[in-house]
């Protein structure tokens, strides 16, 4: 039988208190913040949308197993449980544990990166795109042409195009192909998955050409609810199994454990080669710390063990899809264009389209977020061209290819009440939307100028 209402299927144990500001407290710390929510304080924050890296809710299960973390320098029994529970699901011999998923991109693609180097994905998330192009390489992102399209139903919008990958790698030879990678689901493309149809053929491009294939897999777990559920041939797979094929594909993978993993920090990389793992591990040395621990604690790595668990069971992931796309047909609903269908941990506006009024290179998408976080105290990011914008020789805004606004769920952390909460606020943006004006970059750095950049409203 199937209800309206989407029930939690765990039971609230601790509670973080919230401080409830008003209006008026929110635009004053706006401002302070020099209205980039990045630069605010959580406590002034009453729901945070930010990202849902690092923001899980941990199980009494991963408390209780932090427990008995071994903080031993060398061969940890922690590192044991970790190990297993990586190579139960990835099947790749050489594990290398990370702080966090940009540890590994930076020990990977640093290694395989360089000038003249070229790095091809669905598309590239902002820290994977900063990693390569800091080493020299450059990074070219093809998604499929139906992911341009943000109202029409299609399933797996998150595909890589694999004629215009056959294209690239015959004009950039493959000798100079640093790596091809797949980011499932595909999170700077409005979190869409991927399907195991397309991972294969992307395989077999790059087995012919002898590239190597990597899966950013920090969000693997969420992106098997929807191969199982609109994939021919899947329905009677469990997620494990799901899992365990799209890994089966690939050369390796690089995991931010914070995502799927469902913990505050960690992550891996995991590669079949014993050559290339060679190369990593003393990079892993250098940077990250021993080879059996890498920059996690004993701690951290029981937390993740019991994660990689507890993230496919099918009750959750459930509730996890079901609820994120709760919140993405509400608002659709009211008439706020999303991108459709609604992805697995984050919903996707379009802010060109809500804010046609207000020019590109006056961003649309950082008003929304200043918006959401005056009316409501909700806050998120921009995924348009605050992130990815890139300015000509005579510093013109060369605009992001999609204008997006990402609302990015915590796992575990927010009931539907809270989400009904999100819901009302935007009757409040919507009622108000021909008045809401751009913005303009009155500082920024060279690289990933979204997280510290200050802005001046227009």
């Amino acid at each position: 039988m199937n209800f309206k209402t989407i029930i939690e299927p765990f039971r609230i144990k601790s509670v973080e208190s919230i401080h409830m500001s008003t209006e008026a407290e929110r635009i004053q710390y706006l401002e302070a913040a020099h209205y980039n929510p990045f630069l605010l304080n959580s406590n002034q924050v009453i729901i945070d949308f930010l990202t849902d890296s690092g923001t899980s809710a941990m199980s009494n299960e991963q408390w209780a197993a932090m427990m008995r973390g071994d903080e031993s320098y060398a061969g940890a029994q922690s590192w044991e449980r970790f190990y297993n529970a990586v190579f139960d699901l990835t099947s790749y011999p050489y594990i290398l544990p990370t702080h966090q998923g940009r540890a590994a991109e930076r020990i990977l693609y640093g290694h395989l990166g360089g000038k003249g180097k070229v790095f091809i994905s669905n598309t590239h998330f902002d820290t994977t795109r900063a990693n390569i192009e800091f080493s020299g390489a450059v990074a070219f992102d093809i998604p499929i042409e139906e992911s341009k399209n943000h109202e029409n139903y299609y399933p797996f919008k998150g595909n890589l195009d694999c004629e215009k990958l056959e294209k690239l790698i015959t004009e950039h030879k493959a000798e100079n192909i640093g790596a091809v990678i797949l980011t499932v689901t595909n999170n700077s493309g409005g979190g869409q998955p991927v399907s195991m149809q397309n991972a294969k053929d992307v395989a077999e491009v790059c087995k012919r050409h002898n590239v190597l294939f990597i899966i950013d897999c920090c969000r693997i777990a969420e992106n098997s609810y929807f191969i199982k559920h609109r994939e021919a041939g899947f329905e009677d797979k469990t997620y494990k199994e799901i899992v365990q094929q799209m890994f089966g594909l690939a050369d390796g993978c690089v995991m931010s454990a914070k995502k799927d993993a469902l913990v505050n920090m960690g992550g891996f990389l995991a590669l079949k080669d014993e050559k290339l793992a060679e190369a990593c591990t003393n990079l892993l040395i250098i940077t990250e710390g021993f080879t059996t621990y890498g920059g996690l604690s004993g701690r951290d790595m029981e937390a993740i063990a019991v994660g990689l668990v507890e993230i496919l069971d099918k009750d959750y992931l459930y509730y996890r899809i079901k609820s994120t796309e709760y919140l993405g047909e509400k608002i659709r609903e009211k008439g706020v264009p999303v991108m459709y269908p609604i992805g697995g941990h984050a919903v996707y506006i379009d802010s060109a389209k809500l804010y046609d009024h207000i020019p590109l290179d006056e961003y649309p998408g950082q008003a929304l977020v200043c918006e959401l976080y005056r009316v409501g105290g909700i806050r998120c990011v921009e995924v348009g061209s605050v992130m990815f914008g890139k300015y000509d020789e005579q510093g013109k805004l060369i605009p992001a290819a999609m204008e997006l606004v990402r609302l990015a769920i915590p796992r575990r952390v927010y009931t539907q009440s809270h989400v009904d909460y999100v819901v009302e606020v935007f009757d409040e943006i919507l009622k108000n939307k021909s008045e809401t004006r751009g913005y303009k970059i009155t500082k920024e750095p060279k690289l990933l100028r979204h997280f510290t950049a200050h802005f001046e409203k227009i």
